[in-house]
């Protein structure tokens, strides 16, 4: 379904229902396709703090200064 974007504001609830419905929505200017309205996908996984908790290692001298002149030669 095309609509303009003053109709699609007007309509709003409607054409999101209408994208619940499973049929997509095309917004247009002037005739031009601008933007679209379609489903989520299927899935959308969520952020779990504390994930990598103990499976990374910060080993001692990890944040020691680095010598400038010694990193600049390649040295390690």
């Amino acid at each position: 379904m095309d609509v303009s974007i003053a109709e699609a504001k007007n309509r709003l609830p409607e054409l999101i229902r209408a994208v619940e419905g499973g049929e997509q929505v095309v917004i247009t200017r002037h005739g031009k396709p601008v933007a679209q309205i379609a489903p989520p996908p299927a899935e959308r996984s969520r952020v779990q703090l504390g994930s990598m908790r103990d499976r990374i290692k910060l080993y001692p001298g990890w944040d020691d200064p680095i010598d400038l002149e010694r990193f600049l030669e390649g040295d390690s």
